[in-house]
């Protein structure tokens, strides 16, 4: 399991949220938005996708789950975690692919704040 947490300031909650949602499945051939879900509590707010994509190195599907947070006018808190490159039954294997997915969204989060 691979884990990437970021506080993202001076950005709109839904642009980069769509942004990201477009993103991902563009960088990839294989990769989809599978399932998504949004809270909204008096002026806090949370969003959380759930992307999948195959991985050419494990041979398997691989899933990354994104979730954002903002509460009022507040920073956007950003969370996310890829998952399931492992073939091994007992431990992890190969988590290469998990590593690779997490890394793309990195950079696609990068280029997106910097335009």
């Amino acid at each position: 399991m691979a884990i990437f947490e970021k506080t993202i300031r001076n950005q709109n909650f839904d642009t980069l949220l769509r942004k990201l949602e477009h993103a991902i499945p563009d960088s990839s051939w294989s990769a989809e938005l599978e399932a998504g879900s949004d809270f909204k509590e008096g002026s806090a707010r949370c969003s959380v996708r759930v992307f999948e994509r195959y991985s050419m190195v494990g041979g398997n599907r691989l899933s990354l789950t994104l979730t954002l947070f903002q509460n009022g006018d507040g920073p956007i808190r950003l969370s996310a975690i890829a998952a399931g490159g492992s073939q091994a039954v007992f431990f992890k294997v190969n988590t290469l692919g998990e590593d690779a997915f997490l890394e793309d969204v990195k950079q696609l989060l990068e280029e997106i704040l910097e335009g």
